[in-house]
C-alpha cells in the first residue's frame, strides 16, 4: 500500500492508502501435474549475424545458407544462458561505459520535428503538501467508459475509523449519483497525477460503490481520450 493525499467534495483533506486490486491467479501452463521450467538458450553468436556474414561471404550469401550453415557456431549455439547483464551500445556497436546524454525530441502532429530539449524531471505529486483535488467535475459511468481508455485501476482503502468514514462518505455520494469524479493536482486541480518521479501522468476518475456498511472506492487512471476524427459524424 502507498499513501495518497487528497480532498473530498467539501475540501477536507486526508492521507489514505491505495493499492492494486486483487487478481485471480493465472492458469497454470504445461502438462497437468508437472511444473514448467523456463530456460533461455543461445540462438546465435556475433559471427552468425548479418554484418559478419556479409563481410565474409558478400551481401548475396543466401546460397551459402542453403548449401551449409555458416551462421551456426556448433560449439556455442544451443548452450544454456544463465544470468545476464544489460549493456548499452553506440550506433557503431561499441560498449558505452558512461551514461549517455538523453535528448527529448518533440514531434508535431504531422510527424515533423518541432524541437529538441533536455528532459526535465517530472516529480511525483500524489503525496505532497498540496493534495490531489476533488474537482467536482462529474461524468456518468456510461459516459466515461466511452470517452477514456483506462490503463490501470487502484483501490483507495482506509487505515482507521476516521479514514473509513471519510472514504465511505465519498463512495456513497458518488454511488448515489451513478457518476465518477475527475481528480487533479495543482492549486486548481487542473494537472494530471504523477505517482512516481518521471512516471506516466494520468487523469484520475474516482468511482464509488456501496453495499450496506461496506464500500469500494476505485481510482481509474487514463492517459488517453477517445475522440472522433475531424469531419466525422457524432
Amino acid at each position: 500500500m502507498r499513501p495518497i493525499h487528497l480532498t473530498n467534495a467539501g475540501g477536507r483533506d486526508a492521507t489514505v492508502q491505495y493499492g492494486n486490486l486483487p487478481t485471480e491467479p493465472s492458469p497454470p501452463l504445461g502438462v497437468p501435474g508437472k511444473r514448467v521450467h523456463f530456460q533461455r538458450y543461445l540462438a546465435a553468436t556475433e559471427s552468425g549475424l548479418h554484418e559478419a556474414l556479409a563481410a565474409q561471404l558478400g551481401e548475396d550469401y543466401y546460397q551459402a545458407l542453403v548449401d551449409g550453415d555458416p551462421e551456426v557456431d556448433l560449439e556455442r549455439v544451443g548452450r544454456r544462458i544463465g544470468n545476464t547483464q544489460l549493456v548499452y551500445l553506440t550506433s557503431g556497436g561499441e560498449v558505452i561505459y558512461s551514461a549517455p546524454q538523453v535528448l527529448e525530441v518533440v514531434y508535431a502532429p504531422d510527424g515533423s520535428e518541432r524541437e529538441r530539449r533536455t528532459p526535465a524531471d517530472a516529480l511525483a505529486n500524489t503525496n505532497v503538501e498540496e493534495p490531489v483535488r476533488y474537482t467536482g467535475r462529474l461524468f456518468t459511468r456510461a459516459e466515461v467508459v466511452r470517452r477514456f481508455v483506462f490503463r490501470r485501476t487502484v483501490q483507495l482503502v482506509h487505515s482507521d475509523g476516521l479514514t473509513f468514514d471519510y472514504l465511505f462518505d465519498m463512495a456513497r455520494e458518488l454511488d448515489a449519483k451513478d457518476s465518477v469524479v475527475l481528480l487533479g493536482t495543482g492549486p486548481k486541480g487542473a494537472l494530471p497525477l504523477v505517482f512516481q518521479t518521471n512516471g506516466t501522468p494520468y487523469r484520475a476518475f474516482l468511482e464509488g460503490r456501496v453495499r450496506d456498511d461496506s464500500y469500494q472506492l476505485l481510482m481509474h487512471l487514463s492517459n488517453m481520450e477517445l475522440k472522433l476524427p475531424e469531419g466525422a459524424g457524432s
